[in-house]
């Protein structure tokens, strides 16, 4: 009886520190400027496997992605993020990924809003 009770006890424990959320929502900062930042940076997050939905915020900067935590997790989402020349807190994109960027979407020095431009 102790047998059975510890297993149940492992296999309780196990699937519980398994589980993950497959539906997760998050936010996080990504910089950018105008509607064509937003689609480079929406594409980028849709493209990581285990992205189900990504739309950012022109005004916020916020970036709100629904993933499959079992798939993927938010530092693969940034990693895209960046390698398509946009700025997260945690990471910054190389020189290179950011001049190939639109000239009007270079935001480093001047982070204004210029959705109503494009």
């Amino acid at each position: 009886m102790k047998k059975i009770i510890l297993t149940a006890i492992v296999v309780l424990m196990a699937t519980i520190s398994y589980a993950q959320d497959k539906n997760k929502k998050m936010t996080f900062d990504v910089n950018g400027k105008c509607g064509m930042c937003k689609e480079r940076i929406e594409k980028a997050a849709l493209g990581v496997k285990g992205v189900k939905f990504a739309t950012w915020d022109i005004p916020s900067h916020q970036l709100s992605v629904i993933m499959d935590e079992n798939k993927t997790d938010a530092m693969k989402i940034k990693t895209a993020i960046v390698a398509v020349g946009h700025d997260t807190k945690e990471l910054k994109a190389t020189e290179e990924a950011y001049n190939s960027v639109h000239p009007c979407c270079l935001y480093r020095d001047d982070n204004s809003d210029d959705s109503g431009h494009h």
